[in-house]
């Protein structure tokens, strides 16, 4: 039986509410700053995108008209990966490159969703009203554009990415098992070198109402993930994350610079009916990984809905050895895009030789002195899914 072959973390695409690029997000961690807003949605918050140009990374005018704004951010973020792993434009490279995306199903036509629900509430309906207004309102490529699997399209016909392609859904869980899915193949040989990733637009009015029925929002005033037990939810975010994963061989041949090594990925799907699920799932989880060593750290997805929240943080609090640090406090909750943000974070702060700062109020959140050779990933998704991954220095 031949050993699985190691799995670097090689290229790196962040855009979100604090900035684009690596440089410009490892300085507002450090510097603690966070972008909210509490107005333009009230009483919702939403961590909305910083201004982007779109055109840096997807000249094609044509190209931007015909994609959701989840999908223009998607489609930037894998061109940062691409740029930063080295391989933009190497058409040897990236006509073998495969692609793994975790995605949501696309954005609606407000103006004809209020459209058919005014007429409607007036009684001016007919048997047929439906179809032919869906017929006739939308679009054409509104039924394309909301296909999940665009994404990863998008990205094959903006960069050129043209391996295998797969895309996921489920929310939070989708992205645990892209990476999962991606490891796992390069491990075994069946591939050399993925791109894998996630979008979110959270500046959808759509997905307030979606969430409000759930009672998921976060309302009135931002307060960071761990202070959130009395006035519980997620505020949505808008980021693109990506990452090159490939094989340490295939790195090495090519004179790649790896930022981190990923060494495993684990997923669970509790029983949540049951009280204190989420945390006996994350012990599991915990165990399937292989516990860290002296100089680790974890970088959480927790969403501040309740009682999920509680529940992680009772296993968190059973590990204090690790420096925790949230990602929902800085760049709301992304969705699909909340464990590839950790992935990402995680490895850029092992590239960077240190931890970023804890920006919490509740004293869970702790300094770190001294470079993290561990860093624990973990996700608990708002609703179901569970999974976590270890990102380790290469020595």
């Amino acid at each position: 039986m031949t050993e699985p072959k190691e799995a670097w973390i090689t290229g790196i695409g962040i855009v979100s509410s604090l900035g684009e690029g690596l440089d410009e997000h490892w300085d507002a961690l450090n510097a603690r700053r966070i972008n909210v807003d509490e107005k333009r949605f009230a009483p919702y918050i939403v961590h909305p995108l910083a201004p982007v140009s779109f055109d840096a990374q997807i000249p094609k005018k044509g190209d931007q008209r015909q994609m959701e704004a989840w999908q223009r951010i998607g489609t930037y973020a894998a061109g940062l990966a691409l740029d930063s792993a080295g391989v933009k434009g190497n058409q040897e490279i990236l006509g073998r490159m495969d692609m793994i995306v975790a995605a949501g199903g696309g954005e609606r036509d407000l103006a004809v969703d209020i459209a058919i629900l005014n007429a409607d509430a007036k009684g001016n309906t007919a048997p047929n009203f439906l179809n032919e207004r869906l017929m006739n309102d939308l679009r054409p490529t509104l039924f394309l554009a909301q296909l999940s699997n665009l994404l990863a399209g998008n990205i094959a016909i903006v960069h050129g990415v043209s391996g295998t392609s797969r895309t996921f859904m489920g929310e939070e869980a989708a992205s645990i098992d892209a990476a999962r899915i991606a490891l796992a193949r390069i491990a075994s040989g069946q591939s050399d070198i993925t791109l894998v990733g996630a979008a979110h637009n959270g500046e959808r009015q759509d997905l307030l109402v979606l969430y409000e029925f759930g009672d998921f929002n976060l309302t009135d005033k931002f307060t960071p993930v761990w202070a959130r037990r009395e006035n519980s939810g997620f505020a949505l975010g808008s980021a693109g994350v990506f990452l090159v994963i490939e094989s340490r061989e295939h790195a090495e041949a090519r004179g790649a610079t790896p930022y981190a090594r990923l060494t495993n990925v684990v997923a669970d799907l509790a029983q949540r009916k049951q009280p204190g699920a989420v945390t006996k799932s994350l012990e599991a989880l915990w165990s399937k990984l292989g516990p860290p060593g002296d100089n680790c750290a974890l970088i959480t997805g927790a969403t501040g809905i309740e009682p999920v929240t509680s529940e992680e943080r009772a296993f968190l609090t059973a590990h204090a050895g690790c420096a925790v640090r949230a990602t929902g406090t800085s760049f709301g909750h992304t969705l699909e895009t909340q464990f590839p943000l950790g992935l990402a974070l995680a490895a850029l702060s092992i590239s960077r030789g240190g931890l970023f700062p804890p920006n919490d109020p509740t004293g869970l959140e702790v300094e770190m002195s001294g470079p993290p050779s561990q860093i624990v990933v973990v996700g608990a998704g708002h609703w179901q899914g569970e999974g976590m991954a270890m990102v380790e220095a290469i020595t």
